[in-house]
């Protein structure tokens, strides 16, 4: 039997493979191996053929979120971004039917959150400009790692009283809040906001570093290993070693695979 894998390369602490990601996926999944976290951007809809190559449906979608269950430890996440084509005027909703079959394969939907182009392009049409993209989190079980982004607090170190916050020094005990000041920080809200474009790294469709390394950062530990089943152009890889996990990914167009395969090659550390 023909080998489904072109290629199959250690690159620092990654394992790249070249191949139809449900094919590798199969045999991932027969080696045993098991992935701790998941950041990637499936194909949208029809919005990209990423060079003829693309055959995705419902099918495809179903069977590669099927894969992802089998290949995630327990504890383990999948940050699924995507976004829906319009048709006839009409969003499509694949979105949201992936994430609900997320959920049918035994997948918690842990959060929905939203990635806001800040530098979305301007559109003529009948409706507000498009200016984000879900971030479905599915986790397997509780997740076993979350490390939250936190950001300053606009009250801090003054004291709440009923709906307003007051300096500590005038402000009075009160049994409801006890005097206790607002913390320096506090969780980051689930609304990520990035400036995109920029260098496209030879792929039409990468998504920014910053993205890739929040989430990482988020819902893996060091050591953990992240997993891209569309490797594209190897982000998701790249801020992977930065922060000192190992990474596997997937990518079945030559261009693209040695794209990522430099990338990764001439990102620090070892």
């Amino acid at each position: 039997m023909e080998s489904v894998i072109k290629q199959d390369v250690i690159v620092k602490r990654s394992r790249l493979i070249q191949g139809d990601c449900l094919e590798v996926m199969d045999e991932l999944i027969r080696e045993g191996i098991k992935v701790d976290l998941t950041v990637t951007s499936p194909p949208y809809d029809n919005l990209r053929t990423y060079k003829g190559s693309l055959v995705w449906n419902e099918s495809i979608w179903k069977q590669v979120i099927e894969k992802l269950y089998d290949i995630t430890a327990r504890g383990g996440v999948v940050v699924w971004v995507v976004g829906d084509a319009t048709v006839k005027g009409s969003e499509t909703g694949t979105s949201f039917k992936q994430a609900l079959y997320f959920k049918e394969c035994g997948f918690n939907l842990h959060d929905t959150m939203i990635y806001e182009k800040l530098n979305y392009p301007p559109l003529t049409h009948n409706r507000y400009e498009q200016c984000f993209e879900y971030m479905f989190i599915l986790s397997k079980g509780k997740p076993s790692a979350f490390t939250p982004i936190k950001v300053k607090t606009k009250h801090e170190g003054r004291v709440r009283s009923g709906t307003f916050y007051h300096n500590s020094a005038q402000s009075k005990p009160t049994k409801a809040n006890n005097n206790k000041c607002a913390n320096k920080l506090k969780i980051k809200e689930n609304i990520f906001r990035f400036v995109v474009g920029g260098k496209k790294q030879g792929h039409p469709a990468p998504f920014p570093e910053q993205l890739a390394n929040d989430h990482i950062i988020s819902w893996s530990n060091e050591g953990d290993t992240v997993f891209d089943p569309f490797m594209g152009s190897g982000t998701t890889g790249k801020m992977a070693l930065l922060n000192h996990r190992e990474f596997i990914g997937i990518e079945k167009i030559d261009e693209y695979f040695e794209i990522a395969k430099n990338r990764i090659e001439n990102t620090g550390g070892v």
